[in-house]
């Protein structure tokens, strides 16, 4: 089934664009930890970390609503709910590998 989108105003930057759909801390982290693959709601509460559950459930909207994650409920006792990134958001991958591997050299460089 084909995602409706909703025009919206968008920056006239392209870098403002990108970080406006990804430019918070938490948003990146959830990109990170879908990358290799599907995970639940709790799996990646605890692979992220410091995260609040409202927080947490407040970006995957938020994410969802963009289109770079897709949620899907199966239809279980209890309900179980598994996140995945859709092609939009695995077309994010070769930015979040450009993070890794500046943030590699960075720690390299001037970390302990």
């Amino acid at each position: 089934m084909a995602q409706q989108t909703t025009k919206v105003a968008l920056p006239a930057c392209p870098v403002e664009t990108t970080l406006s759909l990804i430019g918070n801390k938490w948003k990146v982290l959830i990109l990170r930890d879908l990358a290799p693959g599907k995970k639940r709601f709790g799996q990646l509460q605890k692979s992220i970390g410091n995260v609040s559950q409202k927080v947490l459930t407040a970006q995957l909207r938020s994410m969802e609503a963009d289109g770079l994650v897709h949620r899907e409920v199966f239809a279980e006792v209890p309900p179980r709910v598994e996140y995945s990134l859709t092609d939009l958001g695995e077309s994010l991958k070769p930015i979040l590998n450009s993070m890794w591997a500046w943030g590699e050299n960075y720690k390299q460089r001037f970390g302990q």
